[in-house]
């Protein structure tokens, strides 16, 4: 790279500006202005003979626009060229490119493919191979091959939401290279370190290149979000950057669902600064309503923190079964609870003491919990409503406390069967100590929250023991007993605190742990509560489906892609099975964010190492010769035009004349100025023919070089291109015979092969040429017209089979299986059981559908679902086959004409398929089908 903005082609010609003077000094002499004079011819002889001619000076002005003529002829003879690049690959080794396709790689995206783009250029001049890897791809083929795949594997990556997976990018380097030292190795980095220990740098210099490149974009535009925490009165933001060296100001955009901006803030980061916090203040019922928070022209997914149900406000109910005492608020059994969710939560208390009135008028609020404190039994009436409303969503969070105690044990609304009476200290069920809290589960809602080592609890209610009940407890005492419980009831939960929620059976509501794990169950609760009757029977799901997905410029996008299920129990982090976005769906969801709450940008550690750190190309190198030519030509005529005008020559026209020669001047100069008016004959031979294919769909079939077969495979595509005329709104153009050696190959959909053991055996670069068009989600059909499958284990195998077989030995291809009878070949125009032609008893292959299989650039998945290989004996070709009267050549094996009608639908099946893919498998159109088929 070239750290100049432009160089000159030949400098050399700068020396001439040291003319100018001289140039200057010879432009002042003009000739004299002519005089007119009357015709005596003895007079003007006279005043010619007697008058001594001398130059008179020209203009200032004049002089200046020569000189800069002279100027700008000679700079343009020197061709300043603007973004100079120099090959200066190193030699002795491959070209590697290690480059990060990241979620920080996104906003310079164009300008890394530029750079990338251009090392290859320079790799595939000097004849050298090349390797390339991306950071954020799960899988990488590394093997160094030419420039042209490095190129088309650099046009196909795209930047990924996900933190850069080096060390998996490393290893499949360092086995691709296997012990082959780099010539040069470019590591086109997104300069943030993707751990602590991020030593990538050093152990790309362990490969021993020749060259070890550190090309880095701006990194003062690196900045993510790492933490959104909506707090009493303001969401408060962590924001972080990469470059800190100076001063800064982030703006935050709070955006809703709808993608409307309903708040702003800003992050300020003093010099030496990487993180910050700030705030966006804004009432909590707006905040609410925050679906993510964003960096002002931030354009990357660590820009963008995105906001689950968790962060939304919920509406709690809180029943009580004592009253409360205005003058001992401390004693009140609700008091703390408030105290606790109260800048969290709209709190409401029925107005209504009858339980039994209440309950149902609280329950028509859609509230997302339901808290009780010291309720025992409840109204026989209530009952009904309140499994309902559990079963649909939403949280029955009880205390205990003496008049639970003092309840029935069968209580349906308790997740476990409770001890009558309660276990206190000095009790019958006495401790000899008051016992402090064990540390909660990792699997359940309460984890990660620290173990209060100053809270004890002196009585609680105990549950019976059964099998399931340590898989049903959050929160247990030290030895052992449960403290907190739960039980799934549908969609929704009860939950039991087994201490009162007042702070006389445990001190736990006077901790900041009693806070805690309040929070934590608001969380986990439905932030809309219960908003349709129907899904009292729906099934929680231990995993969270991917519903909305975080592009690498932080837009939301419905496609999933490859995202698996998300695992709510576990600590979510972003990764290929799981990359961020939202999981879960329109009811609720979890956020997943590229970055965790904890992480910082830090730069990429280079020291120990030779690497020389180089920029990102701005763009393509040009030269400005042209164009300065241009502009000599246009002083030039100026030039022209001013002497003309200074010697009078307009002078003598008539005002209309001067006028319209004007007018003449300036439509030419327009017409000279206008770009891209002349264009060069550019076409080359045999343009004709490719726009010819590219207009028109074309059957194609390859040319064995026997005539009886070629003349075969000619008619019998182009009865089927008849028959597809007819029965369809597909019009192929007449079939193409090819050549695999020379002929383009990806003007056609599907190539029909005859296979002939007597044809000569196809050339490496032939089977090379098929290998790539199928790999680029071209499809070959392979016949060996001999009704004897090619495929089958231990079956005898013609010689046609044979051939075949030492074809596809050659070729890169799928696991094979018969077509299934749910495969979209039998429902893609016609339906059908199975695909004759001549012959009736070979099946038809292609590729086997693996379940779980990733796609990949090998894989159908990359054609949308078509096999890129079929397969069969039949010989379709012969049952097409017609003559130039549109008869048949060739008789049906046996002799039925209705086995000739399911060859044709057979042929219309395929050729549906290579067109729409599995566009017949998507769901959302079969009640259009079953609609057309009159069910």
């Amino acid at each position: 790279m070239n750290a100049l903005p432009f160089a000159f082609a030949y400098p050399a010609i700068l020396g001439a500006l040291i003319a100018l003077p001289v140039i200057w000094w010879l432009l002042r002499l003009t000739p004299p202005r002519p005089k007119a004079e009357v015709f005596p011819p003895l007079k003007i002889l006279a005043s010619v003979l007697k008058r001594e001619e001398t130059p008179a000076q020209s203009p200032w002005w004049l002089t200046l626009l020569r000189m800069l003529l002279a100027a700008v002829i000679i700079f343009a003879i020197a061709d300043p060229v603007f973004n100079p690049r120099t090959s200066s690959l190193a030699s002795g080794g491959p070209l590697v490119l290690f480059v990060d396709n990241s979620w920080a790689a996104a906003p310079d995206w164009e300008r890394r493919v530029q750079t990338a783009d251009a090392l290859i250029d320079d790799a595939e001049s000097a004849g050298t191979p090349v390797a390339i890897a991306f950071t954020a791809d799960p899988t990488n083929d590394a093997v160094p091959g030419t420039a042209a795949s490095a190129r088309d594997k650099l046009r196909a990556a795209e930047p990924r939401p996900l933190v850069p997976d080096r060390g998996r990018a490393l290893q499949a380097l360092r086995a691709a290279l296997n012990g082959v030292k780099p010539g040069t190795l470019a590591f086109l980095t997104d300069g943030a370190a993707a751990s602590a220990a991020d030593d990538t740098v050093r152990k790309l210099a362990e490969l021993q290149p020749a060259d070890l490149r550190l090309i880095e974009g701006d990194a003062g535009r690196t900045v993510a979000i790492t933490a959104a925490n909506n707090a009493a009165d303001a969401m408060t933001v962590k924001v972080t950057r990469l470059d800190p060296s100076r001063t800064a100001s982030v703006g935050l955009n709070a955006v809703d669902a709808q993608g409307r901006s309903i708040a702003n803030g800003r992050a300020d980061f003093r010099p030496g600064q990487s993180v910050a916090t700030s705030s966006i203040t804004a009432p909590f019922e707006m905040r609410n309503d925050f679906a993510r928070i964003s960096v002002d022209n931030g354009a990357t997914a660590g820009a963008v923190h995105l906001l689950d149900d968790a962060f939304k406000r919920r509406r709690v109910v809180l029943l009580s079964g004592g009253g409360g005492d205005a003058f001992q608020p401390l004693l009140s059994p609700l008091y703390y609870i408030q105290r606790a969710l109260q800048p969290y939560a709209d709190l409401i208390q029925p107005t209504d003491s009858d339980l039994s009135v209440a309950i149902p008028k609280l329950l028509a609020n859609n509230p997302s919990i339901i808290i009780m404190a010291d309720i025992g039994r409840l109204p026989e009436e209530t009952y009904q409503p309140l499994t309902r409303w559990i079963s649909n969503g939403g949280m029955l969070l009880r205390f205990a406390g003496p008049r639970m105690a003092a309840a029935p044990a069968d209580d349906p609304l308790i997740p476990v069967i409770l001890r009558q009476g309660e276990r206190a200290l000095g009790g019958t069920l006495s401790w000899s100590e008051p016992q402090s809290l064990a540390e909660f589960p990792s699997i359940g809602p309460f984890a990660g929250i620290p173990r209060p080592a100053d809270v004890v609890v002196k009585r609680q209610v105990l549950a019976e023991p059964t099998p399931d009940l340590a898989e049903r407890t959050w929160a247990s005492l030290a030895d052992g007993t449960p403290l907190v419980t739960t039980k799934q009831l549908a969609s929704g939960q009860i939950v039991l605190f087994h201490v009162t929620a007042e702070a006389t059976w445990s001190d736990l509501p006077i901790s900041g742990t009693f806070v805690d794990m309040l929070r934590h169950l608001l969380q986990i609760s439905r932030s809309g509560g219960v908003t349709s009757e129907t899904r009292g029977n729906a099934r929680v799901s231990e995993t969270l489906p991917p519903f909305r997905m975080l592009t690498a410029k932080g837009a939301l996008v419905s496609e999933t892609g490859s995202a698996r299920p998300l695992i709510p129990k576990a600590e979510p982090t972003a990764n290929f099975d799981n990359p961020p976005g939202l999981y879960g769906s329109e009811d609720g969801f979890t956020s997943l964010n590229v970055l965790p709450e904890e992480a910082e940008l830090k730069p990429l550690d280079a020291t120990g190492t030779n690497a020389v750190r180089e920029g990102l190309i701005g763009g393509e190198s040009w030269s400005a010769k042209p164009a300065l030519f241009f502009v000599a030509f246009l002083l030039l005529l100026a030039d022209s035009l001013i002497v003309l005008f200074m010697n009078g020559a307009f002078s003598r026209l008539r005002p209309a004349g001067r006028t319209a020669a004007l007018i003449a001047i300036a439509v030419a100069a327009g017409f000279l100025a206008q770009p891209g008016t002349l264009h060069a004959d550019d076409s080359q031979p045999g343009d004709d023919l490719i726009l010819q294919r590219l207009d028109n769909t074309h059957l194609a079939y390859v040319v064995t070089g026997e005539q009886d077969v070629d003349n075969i495979s000619e008619r019998g595509l182009e009865g089927l291109t008849q028959f597809l005329t007819f029965r369809t709104t597909l019009e192929p153009a007449p079939p193409v015979g090819l050549d695999l050696t020379k002929d383009e190959l990806a003007f056609y959909p599907i190539i029909y092969w005859p296979i002939s053991a007597t044809a000569p055996m196809p050339s490496s670069a032939a089977i090379s040429r098929i290998d790539a068009y199928m790999r680029n989600g071209g499809t070959v059909l392979f016949d060996t017209r001999d009704q004897i499958s090619a495929l089958d284990n231990g079956g005898n195998v013609s010689t046609n089979g044979q051939r075949l077989q030492q074809i596809l030995a050659n070729l890169d291809i799928p696991p094979l299986e018969p077509v299934p009878s749910d495969h979209v070949l039998t429902k893609s125009f016609y339906l059908l059981s199975s695909f004759p032609g001549r012959y009736a008893g070979s099946a038809l292959w292609i590729e086997a559908r693996q379940g779980g299989r990733e796609p990949s650039e090998k894989s159908a998945a990359t054609a949308d679902g078509v096999s890129p290989i079929l397969i069969t004996g039949n010989d379709f070709a012969g049952a097409w086959a017609v003559d130039a009267n549109g008869v048949p050549m060739l008789p049906t094996v046996p002799s039925d004409e209705a086995q000739r009608e399911y060859a044709y639908r057979a042929g219309v099946n395929i050729m549906m398929y290579m067109l729409t893919g599995n566009y017949k498998t998507d769901q959302v159109h079969v009640p259009d089908l079953l609609e057309r088929l009159g069910q």
